[in-house]
């Protein structure tokens, strides 16, 4: 207001000048406008730790009992973006380290950001998707056939998810700034494979010849620029299975998807973004996309001298093991999720897409007892659906095969991030609702050219569900393709819940091995009512679906989606982008096409709602879209049940710990060794890695020299290492003597 008061009294006094300040301040004005508007959005991103419990927990997945947690491969995240219009409508995204969303945990955020924000984040604008790891601790959904391997509910589960989901939205509602939006997309052919290409084959002939691949091979990212701090973040959807590592493996771990987003947060930091200096320089930005190396973590310990010696040996052999000590308390969660919590940080989230019949375990399905490939039909091997496993790209190593499969991820985001140049403009919009998916009438075509009504079914699972997958194949006599059913499983199933006529009729041709639509002891076994919602960015457009859709499904739901949103007066054009979000807000397994479905392989087995679940899917987000062009609201006359209460939890706690007698806690049992001396060898001459060239100075030279070149692995350990060279030589007289010789050490981090 002093400001203001200034230039008004000194106009009046400098007559003509009075034009030329009324001029400037217009500029000013001008200018101040033209900033505001090259970045319409406010852009926060943030995470937090939701590893969860490490031990004696049954991971979530595979539904094998025998997995149980037993330590860490790598901890789990909660990942958000908000996105918000300064003076209107914004929306959030979650992106969890987790098999897949949670309609109770769902809840609970919700209810947790009402009491924190009012009404500014709610079912509307909220959606949390899960990553689809199958190696996360289980538990933590609240119908009863998901937890049935982990023994009812898991309260520690489900608290850290909830907590971590909460906690990474407020970080991210903290961090909103002004920003822009980038968008881009381009396809990686090596992260996925059909795992039921029978089934994708009983897709109709002319719609499969619009497509050049079984699988949906584009990635589709999002990049979110700070005005002052530069790139902080990116967001993907790719459609492969959380599923490189096997139903065996009893370490937590976010699986390829996780792998992915840790390699490309631990690059951006390693490239110093977010940038700490007010402004990002243009050159600055160009330069860091140059490295094609995995990044690898630096430790704060070791230091960088101008020489490297074996100093570092010394280092490390300077500290004994201290023994057990008591602590006044816990600190660890704090200081884990704390760490560089007082300067920005890039997030960076692989997110699922439309990955039902997507494996990562490119190599084929092979038979484990002979090496041949399995049945094509059926996945089985002599007619055991157990023997039938997928291969990954560093089998027999899973966890190799996790890290390719997500390192191919992360190059091909780093391509897209580093090329990313359509900004992405236009409003922020949303609609959600709630459906009864066990009775939704349902408008389909008809082999005439015309229309018929028909019904989705209450929730049940066939036979072919309990054979698995070739991911994870299941036991017994079970096989997939099945559409008969077996009598003697139908007489156990019998004992649980006999389906009527109806329910029969409605699902088939599956043969219902579970009704878990109908099981209500002693809580629902199966959802019914379901969330659909639509997000717009601009001209990116999030179909949040709570299941897991097939490659053609999902092409089949985002082509009717773009249809609506491109015809007619729409504001929309041809260069929308349209993504698919599996496995968010809640789970209700799989959704395929009609006739993927009449096959029955593991996928059609596990689609709940009958053969025109897809089709129903379509024509509820036809209507959001019609709505969404429209400016119109959405009704909803349903409500998910919160079962909270209800929940059951079998899994025994810790009753007691203890230790032998003379040994505290924390006590080391077995030490590393010292390392002065004690050298191991990791590689030899017949690594790639390492080359071994012998020369002459010249031809007749009684001298020789030995060359060893080690270009040092993607996955070396760091640590302190020496070349060595065995050699032998022969004298004037006498017998040839061997020798060898080392270099200096040197570190590797």
């Amino acid at each position: 207001m002093e400001a203001s008061s200034w230039l008004c009294y000194r106009a009046r006094g400098f007559g003509s000048s009075r034009v030329w300040l009324w001029l400037l301040l217009a500029l000013v004005l001008l200018n101040c406008s033209l900033v505001l508007s090259a970045s319409p959005y406010l852009v926060g991103m943030g995470s937090f730790d939701i590893t969860g419990p490490a031990a004696d927990v049954n991971m979530m997945g595979y539904a094998n009992t025998e997995q149980i947690a037993s330590g860490i491969h790598f901890r789990l995240k909660s990942r958000a973006f908000i996105v918000a219009e300064p003076n209107g409508k914004r929306v959030v995204f979650v992106n969890l380290d987790a098999c897949m969303a949670s309609q109770i945990v769902t809840i609970k955020v919700l209810e947790r950001l009402k009491a924190r924000y009012g009404d500014l984040y709610n079912e509307n604008n909220v959606a949390i998707s899960g990553i689809h790891t199958h190696a996360g601790p289980g538990g933590y959904l609240q119908y009863v056939v998901y937890i049935v391997t982990s023994l009812g509910f898991v309260r520690q589960s489900f608290d850290v998810i909830v907590d971590g989901i909460e906690q990474s939205i407020v970080e991210a509602h903290n961090n909103l700034r002004p920003g822009k939006i980038f968008v881009n997309k381009g396809d990686l052919l090596d992260a996925g494979v059909n795992r039921s290409p029978s089934a994708y084959l009983n897709n109709p002939a002319e719609e499969r010849s619009k497509y050049e691949y079984n699988v949906d091979k584009e990635m589709t990212l999002i990049k979110f620029v700070d005005d002052e701090l530069g790139p902080v973040g990116s967001f993907n959807w790719f459609a492969t299975h959380g599923t490189s590592m096997s139903r065996t493996n009893s370490l937590i771990s976010g699986d390829n998807k996780g792998a992915a987003a840790r390699f490309m947060e631990d690059w951006a930091e390693q490239m110093g973004l977010p940038k700490q200096s007010a402004h990002a320089n243009s050159d600055d930005l160009r330069s860091l996309h140059k490295t094609s190396v995995l990044p690898r973590r630096v430790s704060t310990i070791i230091p960088e001298p101008n020489e490297i010696t074996d100093d570092l040996i010394q280092l490390a052999s300077s500290y004994e093991a201290s023994g057990g000590r008591r602590l006044a308390g816990s600190s660890i969660t704090r200081r884990i999720r704390s760490t560089q919590q007082n300067k920005p940080k890039f997030v960076s989230a692989f997110c699922q897409s439309n990955c039902g019949d997507v494996s990562p375990n490119v190599l084929g399905t092979f038979c484990i007892d002979t090496n041949l490939p399995c049945d094509f039909n059926h996945s089985t091997c002599n007619g055991k659906n157990e023997l039938c496993y997928g291969r990954g790209p560093g089998y027999p190593d899973e966890f190799e095969s996790t890290r390719v499969i997500g390192n191919r991820q992360f190059l091909k985001a780093r391509d897209l991030f580093d090329s990313a140049s359509e900004e992405i403009q236009g409003k922020i919009d949303y609609r959600h609702t709630y459906l009864d998916f066990s009775k939704l009438e349902v408008k389909v075509s008809t082999s005439a050219g015309g229309q018929q009504t028909v019904k989705t079914c209450p929730a049940a699972m066939g036979f072919a569900f309990a054979a698995g997958t070739t991911d994870g194949p299941g036991a017994f006599d079970f096989r997939q393709g099945d559409v008969k059913g077996n009598p003697f499983w139908k007489l156990v199933r019998n004992l649980l819940k006999t389906p009527g006529k109806d329910q029969v009729e409605c699902h088939s041709p599956k043969p219902i091995l579970l009704d878990t639509g109908e099981m209500k002891e002693p809580y629902d076994w199966a959802p019914a009512i379901l969330p659909v919602q639509m997000i717009r960015i601009g001209q990116l457009v999030i179909l949040c679906v709570p299941g897991e859709f097939t490659t053609m499904a999902g092409r089949r739901l985002r082509d009717a989606v773009k249809t609506v949103l491109t015809s007619g007066n729409s504001e929309f054009d041809k260069n929308i982008h349209v993504v698919l979000a599996g496995l968010t807000n809640s789970y209700s397994q799989y959704i395929t096409t009609f006739e993927e479905y009449q096959i029955q392989r593991y996928e059609g087995a596990s689609t709940l709602y009958g053969p025109h679940t897809l089709s129903a899917y379509i024509q509820e987000f036809q209507k959001l879209a019609m709505a969404m062009i429209a400016n119109k609201e959405v009704p909803t006359n349903f409500q998910p049940p919160d079962m909270l209460d209800k929940q059951i939890g079998l899994l025994p706690g810790v009753v007691f710990d203890s230790t032998p007698l003379g040994v505290k806690f924390g006590d080391v049992s077995s030490d590393v060794p010292d390392g002065n001396n004690n050298w191991v060898p990791v590689y030899d001459d017949d690594d790639w890695s390492l080359r071994f060239k012998w020369s002459r100075p010249a031809r007749l030279s009684s001298r020789s020299f030995a060359t060893l070149e080690w270009t040092v692995p993607e996955d070396a350990a760091a640590g302190v290492y020496r070349l060595r060279h065995f050699g032998a030589s022969k004298p004037m007289f006498g017998s040839v003597r061997h020798f060898t010789g080392t270099s200096r050490a040197f570190a590797v981090r």
